[in-house]
């Protein structure tokens, strides 16, 4: 069933049940989002970056979990919703190590995206980093990950899981100690090579890589 809704003044049609974010996406509304993947079933709005302001919420409420209704009206540009993506934006800068020049995402990063539409830099003053001390790890037969570009959005974790079925990827560690972890090689062996690369093409940072041969 197709429904109409409004989105910073404009009139939208979706289908009945899809997710604000993915309408607003569809329909030329950018919305900052990092965790979310077209088609996901239950996302986990982990980046804290889509929230948007819905008439009845009382609060921003984040687009990625809020499925769009016959009526509804939502804004998309507010400074409510501007404080808190810079928040959390912010926040995800403070544990990743900005070198895009040595990047291989540089110029088709989501960090770089986001900044921009922010009007927010990459380094903002006064942001104290939290970096990890492993710069690489290349336990993994496949992969090498660096987790400080990682920004802990969890599309690799999803993308695996829904390529394989069950995730081969888990997050370890807590707090800022959070990292993408790999099971082990029994479970890497099982890996079809590099047809499996699902979580190195839904990287929005290029935290994960196809080791070089």
């Amino acid at each position: 069933m197709i429904v109409e809704f409004a989105a910073d003044n404009r009139k939208i049609q979706a289908e009945e049940g899809t997710y604000v974010l993915q309408a607003c996406l569809d329909n030329g509304i950018y919305i900052p989002n990092l965790c979310y993947l077209e088609g996901m079933d239950s996302p986990d709005a982990s980046c804290r970056l889509c929230f948007v302001e819905a008439e009845g919420e009382k609060k921003p409420v984040t687009s990625c979990t809020l499925r769009v209704r016959q009526g509804m009206t939502i804004k998309t540009d507010t400074p409510a919703v501007r404080q808190l993506q810079r928040t959390a934006f912010q926040f995800l800068l403070s544990m990743h190590r900005v070198d895009c020049k040595a990047c291989p995402a540089n110029k088709k990063c989501e960090l770089q995206r986001t900044a921009k539409f922010l009007k927010t830099g990459l380094k903002p003053k006064g942001l104290e980093q939290c970096l990890k001390k492993i710069e690489t790890d290349g336990s993994h037969p496949i992969f090498d990950c660096y987790p400080n570009r990682c920004v802990l959005c969890g599309r690799c974790i999803n993308a695996c899981r829904r390529e394989q079925g069950q995730a081969l990827l888990t997050f370890a560690k807590r707090g800022i100690d959070t990292v993408i972890s790999f099971y082990g090689e029994e479970d890497a062996s099982k890996l079809p090579g590099e047809n499996c690369a699902a979580c190195v093409g839904v990287c929005p940072v290029s935290a994960i890589m196809l080791k070089r041969n």
